[in-house]
């Protein structure tokens, strides 16, 4: 998807014909990665705490 600082909006892939904004006409810019959302990154904390939980069991269990 690309931006179009005219129209100040996401322009799909599929709207986009040689490289204009279809309402305006303007150029488009390449579109920017942003920050991860906050619940992939909420998920990659709970998977990381729970192996950890995981392996503190799994060496608790070795060891009785």
């Amino acid at each position: 998807m690309a931006w179009c600082d005219t129209c100040d909006r996401i322009v799909e892939d599929d709207e986009v014909t040689d490289g204009a904004c279809p309402r305006c006409g303007g150029v488009l810019d390449a579109p920017e990665r942003g920050p991860l959302p906050w619940r992939f990154r909420f998920m990659i904390v709970a998977a990381v705490i729970y192996l950890i939980w995981r392996i503190v069991q799994m060496i608790g269990w070795a060891i009785h």
